[in-house]
């Protein structure tokens, strides 16, 4: 595969509602989409999932624009590439962190991979999945009673699972009256690291309300206290911030710091990492599921794809475009029937980009070439 040329598109999308979490809240969305070409024009997709600040990690849209320039694009521009793990595996992994740029760019160009060899990107990947399963992520809302009238709304929807965005003020209380409501609901919390172990007492605490599990409650960056807490509580707790790779992982599971883990792809360095990941925690007897970063529905397909794999089985975050854009950049829109979305079968990710919607929200775009 050679690649002739790359476009980086710096776009901007409205969230049809503002989504709140322990480090903040979202109204829009910036993010990178790259697009890939190859010799007869055919077109690979993706998207970077960094913020435009750096609040879920150090990376951020600018950061992620300069390594995509400087250092990623040079390499796929210059070298024939036989199979998309090689960007990973081999040209990428003298170059450090910067785990969102190289999913992006290396995303685009398994999508072109896979339709170059005229399979869906879940084929490509090893995926035997139809339908997927999928939860809905619920952010931090000005009351309760908000909360719980939102769940309702989801739960009407097919939703097969429910995540609650908590914070040390906004933990115990909500879930306990959540339960009164919803007492045998698949329900789960995510701290986004919001707490430390002077909060043990108040998160072993969860215990008592059957969640599925806790997610990345300690530091963004810690396995040792999150041993320690798993220790204590029941509940089990679920890795995000802290796994960005199967030595991470490997490291975790050896220290008891969780018994599930969620996979991002941007997180991990892409999709070459993010089956890795997964085969890792399937020989381990770990779960897996699939997290989301707000994608746009370039990024959702991506994250459909690789939820295909058979050990992500429980439901992840990937729920429908409607419930975030006013209008999303791909045709069609994702949709959920029942709880599941299904996975595309024709070529690459499945979904087509629409060039005049991208256009539509596009900031600022450049396009380099061989």
């Amino acid at each position: 595969m050679k690649i002739k040329q790359v476009i980086l598109r710096h776009l901007k999308l409205d969230l049809l509602h503002p989504f709140t979490t322990s480090f903040g809240t979202e109204y829009d969305k910036d993010f990178i989409l790259v697009e890939v070409k190859n010799e007869d024009g055919l077109s690979g997709w993706a998207e970077s999932v960094a913020m435009l600040d750096p609040l879920y990690n150090e990376e951020t849209v600018k950061t992620n624009w300069h390594v995509l320039e400087d250092y990623l694009m040079p390499i796929v521009l210059k070298n024939e590439i036989q199979h998309p793990d090689e960007l990973f595996e081999k040209y990428f992994a003298h170059l450090r962190g910067n785990y969102m740029a190289k999913a992006a760019i290396e995303g685009a160009v398994w999508d072109l991979y896979a339709k170059e060899q005229n399979i869906s990107l879940a084929s490509a990947l090893g995926g035997d999945r139809s339908t997927i399963d999928v939860g809905v992520s619920i952010g931090i809302k000005d009351s309760i009673e908000e909360t719980i009238e939102t769940i309702g709304e989801r739960l009407e929807e097919g939703y097969k699972r429910v995540k609650l965005k908590i914070r040390p003020g906004w933990d115990v209380e909500l879930i306990n009256r959540v339960r009164q409501e919803y007492p045998d609901i698949p329900l789960m919390a995510d701290a986004n690291s919001a707490y430390t172990l002077d909060d043990m007492d108040r998160l072993v605490a969860l215990d008592s309300y059957h969640l599925m599990m806790v997610e990345q409650p300690l530091a963004h960056n810690d396995i040792i206290d999150h041993a320690d807490l798993q220790a204590r509580m029941k509940t089990p707790i679920c890795l995000d911030e802290s796994i960005h790779s199967v030595e991470d992982a490997r490291k975790a599971l050896k220290l008891g710091s969780c018994k599930i883990i969620n996979i991002k792809i941007g997180r991990v360095g892409g999709l070459t990492e993010s089956r890795k990941l997964h085969d890792f925690c399937q020989a381990n007897n770990i779960p897996v599921w699939c997290g989301g970063m707000l994608e746009s529905g370039v990024g959702r397909a991506h994250n459909i794809a690789i939820t295909s794999l058979p050990n992500f089985t429980l439901p992840g975050d990937t729920a429908a475009s409607s419930l975030y854009w006013a209008e999303d950049i791909i045709e069609p829109e994702v949709t959920v029937q029942n709880g599941t979305i299904t996975v595309p079968t024709s070529p690459g990710i499945g979904y087509e980009p629409s060039i005049e919607k991208i256009n539509k929200y596009t900031v600022y775009s450049r396009t380099y070439r061989a």
